[in-house]
């Protein structure tokens, strides 16, 4: 199958590799460049621009930054829907706006083009592994087509009901993740004032009812001071503030995760550590700590 792929960042290059061993065609684009090195040394074929990709591709794959990001890469003059053909099948992997996605698959529709909402999660060791959580938004008919590609990439895909509803699932991740992630910086802040061994304390709760995601693989990160983003806390934060517009556009409070995202402002807003990692949070903490002395 001739694929696309646009966005070769920490996470996007490790799915477009999956997809390109698996024997497909792959063309891929990133602004810049240098990141499709490895790739293009694989085998897969630059092009110059997201139109260029769609115009050589069957099943085009985005994964970018921001909704702005999105929203030109689509849209823009030398966009996806510039080189996109009828029956073309695109697949945003981004963490997105629901009503961005929503957007994209109405425009596309009319243009007989199949369109899918699929954020992930999973992370950098997700991506590598093929182990990554996809959640799809879109028509059933054009998700059984590419089913199989997801399953290249992915332990566990599911399809939650039209356009948006992708990003509504990921929301939902992004709010657990957030509780997971602000736990552990805390767990850790209070094992060292307890004067506990951090790496007993790990291993002890990994195999207990505290046992998640964020603690088996980011725990480990931090007590080696390893802040390289397996996912950018500036990312996190962009997806924090979409759950929470989403949430008050449901009349929801979330008190939790607001407080999730205030901390995280702090780290990226205050303290400009938006290129670390998520778990570079409880850099925020010492911080903070250092200033108060």
């Amino acid at each position: 199958m001739k694929i696309g792929f646009i966005g070769t960042g920490v996470m996007g290059a490790a799915i477009a590799k999956h997809l390109l061993q698996a024997g497909n065609e792959l063309t891929v684009f990133n602004r810049t460049k240098s990141k499709t090195d490895e790739l293009v040394a694989a085998g897969a074929t630059w092009a110059p621009t997201p139109k260029k990709v769609a115009e050589q591709s069957e099943v085009v794959f985005s994964m970018v930054g921001f909704p702005q990001d999105v929203e030109e890469v689509y849209f823009g003059a030398y966009g996806i829907f510039a080189g996109s053909q009828k029956g073309t099948i695109l697949i945003d992997m981004t963490t997105s706006k629901p009503a961005l996605a929503q957007k994209i698959a109405e425009y596309g529709q009319q243009r007989e083009i199949g369109v899918l909402d699929a954020p992930v999660s999973g992370g950098d060791v997700g991506a590598k592994n093929a182990t990554l959580t996809v959640m799809v938004g879109g028509q059933e008919e054009t998700y059984r087509q590419v089913e199989p590609l997801f399953e290249k990439i992915s332990k566990k895909v599911t399809l939650f009901g039209p356009a948006g509803a992708g990003q509504h699932a990921k929301m939902a991740n992004q709010i657990m993740i957030a509780g997971t992630m602000t736990g552990l910086t805390e767990t850790l802040l209070y094992t060292k004032a307890a004067g506990l061994d951090p790496k007993k304390v790990l291993e002890a709760l990994s195999a207990g009812g505290a046992q998640n995601w964020s603690l088996s693989n980011y725990g480990p990160r931090i007590l080696d001071d390893d802040y390289a983003p397996g996912f950018f806390s500036r990312h996190f934060l962009k997806d924090l503030r979409i759950a929470l517009e989403e949430a008050d556009r449901m009349g929801l409070d979330l008190p939790a995760t607001a407080n999730a995202k205030r901390l995280y402002e702090v780290m990226v807003d205050v303290y400009d550590l938006g290129d670390q990692g998520t778990q570079g949070l409880i850099n925020t903490y010492t911080q903070v700590e250092k200033e108060q002395k």
